[in-house]
């Protein structure tokens, strides 16, 4: 193998400022469930709190950090209001097996008063009711108790070998390409 690579991303850690509101949360609104909890220092090289969660079968897809050292301050709601401080990540995203698994968790997150800041919308340039940008999938994007962003999506597009977009109905996406196959 001359270039390793992971196979694929694996779970996603975010810190937050309550842990059993996090908890609560993404068990009630996304159906994460609990794997394990530890205390920090539980191990003696671990100084924060671990809580393992899982959509799946896998011991852990979402590991929610809790540092009871740490002062927490509240983060601007939208990425373009977080004009000062340390580089953050933008946001994680789920993947919907299907539309209607999509528009199903949609559903059950604005009847739970999840806060939506972007969307739904069609991310793409060519298709006519795509907001111009890029990914051929339909997301919507919302904040958790800590204002983290999570995008909630479904059919995402693959990448033919030629470098083309396919969507979810198996079109070729004529003027896509992508940089690097």
């Amino acid at each position: 193998m001359t270039n390793p690579k992971p196979a694929r991303l694996q779970h996603f850690a975010v810190e937050v400022s309550d842990p059993d509101r996090s908890i609560e949360w993404y068990r009630r609104m996304l159906g994460f469930k609990l794997t394990e909890r530890h205390a920090a220092y539980e191990n003696p090289n671990i100084p924060v709190e671990l809580t393992f969660m899982r959509l799946g079968q896998v011991h852990h897809e979402l590991v929610i950090v809790h540092n009871p050292a740490k002062t927490y301050r509240p983060k601007p709601s939208l990425p373009e209001d977080d004009v000062d401080g340390p580089p953050m990540f933008h946001h994680f995203a789920l993947e919907c097996d299907s539309r209607d698994d999509w528009l199903a968790l949609l559903d059950h997150v604005r009847a739970e008063g999840a806060t939506i800041v972007r969307g739904p919308v069609l991310h793409s340039f060519v298709q006519p009711r795509g907001d111009g940008s890029w990914g051929e999938n339909e997301a919507v994007y919302i904040l958790d108790p800590d204002g983290h962003r999570i995008e909630l999506f479904c059919d995402l597009a693959t990448i033919d070998s030629d470098g083309t977009h396919i969507n979810a109905r198996g079109e070729r996406m004529i003027g896509t390409t992508t940089d690097e196959l």
